[in-house]
């Protein structure tokens, strides 16, 4: 009878331990879900930036593509600056030319006017002088 009794604890402790056995792997398998389901949604939410991401990269090329495009046009208002700078430094020129022609006239009106301010006294001084002038004067 001590023997059976013993026999029967031991059977019941073994039938307790696989029990607990049970019961912690039953625990550690609900932690597993838990843990396994808190890392899908981290899966998911990289995956969504991810998407965001390459939706980033695709405007940044269309960004890339727009600064193509613009510094083409810039390239081409660049050459037409280059353009218009010649022609205003042709017309630079040509004024230049009238004013150095300006220059030439002037000259040449104040010579005229200098030798003909000059005939007309000469002769007016001779007139003048031999009391041949045409015009009246008080001291006559």
């Amino acid at each position: 009878m001590g023997r059976t009794a013993i026999e029967d604890a031991l059977k019941r402790l073994d039938r307790l331990t696989q029990e607990e056995a049970r019961m912690a792997a039953a625990q550690v398998l609900n932690v597993a879900n838990t843990v396994d389901d808190r890392v899908q949604g981290i899966a998911d939410n990289i995956l969504g930036i991810d998407n965001r991401v390459a939706g980033i990269d695709d405007k940044v090329a269309d960004i890339g593509d727009r600064l193509k495009e613009v510094d083409e046009q810039v390239t081409g208002v660049d050459d037409r600056v280059k353009d218009v700078n010649d022609q205003v430094k042709g017309v630079t020129d040509r004024v230049k030319a009238v004013d150095d022609k300006i220059a030439a006239v002037g000259d040449g009106t104040q010579y005229i006017f200098n030798q003909s301010s000059e005939i007309w006294l000469n002769n007016n001084t001779r007139r003048w002088k031999s009391g041949h002038s045409r015009y009246a004067t008080s001291s006559r």
